[in-house]
């Protein structure tokens, strides 16, 4: 990290970078109260009766979503695949993959490989679980032999997502904000 000035020398006052930002950068996103779990039930999209998501940001250029998973059920979530790199931060509950031995509890970051292949698993004790996901590429759901049965990826949750709240009365202009 290189040493600058960090202060306007006349007035005190914090200086903000003065030069211009690069040719084609995208603006920032912030989503506020990305957390809340009192927020408008309507920014989660159903994937069934008990699993939903809520999206953070899209990105079709670069192929990968950010997403907050929660499910509201017991037992077993899905089989897949990663076709690319998923990292993920539990927020609450816990869960952890019938293939492996760790647990992904409350406050817990786990790095998914690409190629690793696991089942999801909510135990009976916990009445909802909430990770934030980013994943790279996508999940390929498979049968126990490795079989694909289905794709999940950056488009499929945008064309959810659009479904959704064009029904549920969400502006698509809020889903677009969502997209890079």
């Amino acid at each position: 990290m290189s040493v600058s000035t960090r202060t306007d020398p006349v007035t005190g006052e914090p200086l903000a970078y003065q030069g211009e930002q690069p040719h084609g950068k995208l603006d920032d996103l912030v989503i506020a109260g990305a957390l809340d779990p009192d927020c408008d039930e309507r920014l989660w999209v159903p994937q069934s009766e008990s699993v939903s998501f809520r999206p953070l940001l899209l990105s079709v250029s670069q192929g990968y979503f950010v997403n907050i998973l929660r499910v509201r059920k017991t037992g077993i979530l899905s089989r897949h695949r990663h076709a690319g790199p998923v990292h993920a931060l539990t927020l609450r509950g816990r869960w952890h993959y019938l293939e492996h031995d760790w647990w992904a509890e409350q406050g817990a970051y786990s790095f998914e490989p690409p190629g690793d292949i696991h089942t999801l698993e909510v135990p009976d004790d916990v009445p909802e679980m909430m990770t934030l996901f980013h994943v790279t590429g996508a999940y390929i759901y498979v049968d126990p032999h490795g079989g694909p049965t289905g794709v999940e990826d950056v488009f499929s949750k945008l064309d959810n997502a659009r479904r959704h709240y064009a029904a549920n009365g969400i502006g698509l202009s809020y889903l677009d904000s969502l997209v890079r």
